[in-house]
């Protein structure tokens, strides 16, 4: 059996993309959640209008952005018949998706559930003072974390940055008494 064909049968995160219109009715994360394949999609709330009402609603942050965890070659099929679901594929690497590490992934979804409220970044907003004072968070949720601070202008709250390199970024608030400067 060739490496190929093992990471074609391994349960891996791949970055997707949903080309829906954002008021479909069956987004992609909902269809995968339906197919109870494991799927994550970052959402925010948003105040929209509905039927002349001010309404929070949950959406995604990235209209087109979601992981899903499953196999090359049963994802292969679903995207297959599915015309607005691509891979989301590496840049300048031919037929290549992206594939986030489990770990990564999984350290990322944990920190997001731990906050009511993760700020998103897409990786352009991500600025170089952004990452400029390195974090350990001793104890909490997040014990063992590692990350940049960041803090807002005005505002108690401290955040940990925690990324997707090149896919996204989240501050997720945590106590000040985790944190020790590294």
């Amino acid at each position: 059996m060739n490496e190929n064909s093992d990471m074609e049968n391994t349960m891996q995160w791949y970055a997707m993309r949903d080309l829906k219109r954002r008021n479909a009715k069956l987004p992609a994360y909902k269809m995968f959640e339906g197919m109870g394949m494991e799927c994550f999609t970052p959402m925010v709330q948003r105040l929209t209008v509905i039927k002349g009402k001010n309404e929070e609603e949950v959406v995604p942050f990235m209209q087109d952005l979601l992981f899903v965890k499953e196999t090359r070659e049963r994802l292969d099929l679903i995207v297959e018949r599915t015309p607005t679901l691509q891979y989301r594929y590496k840049i300048g690497v031919r037929h290549t998706p992206i594939v986030v590490r489990n770990a990564d992934m999984e350290r990322f979804i944990k920190a997001v559930k731990s906050t009511n409220n993760p700020k998103y970044y897409s990786p352009d907003e991500i600025t170089p003072d952004m990452r400029n004072r390195r974090i350990l968070i001793i104890g909490g949720t997040l014990d063992g974390y590692t990350g940049t601070l960041v803090t807002t202008r005005g505002s108690k709250v401290k955040r940990l940055l925690v990324e997707l390199p090149t896919l996204l970024a989240a501050a997720v608030e945590v106590q000040p008494e985790y944190i020790q400067l590294l």
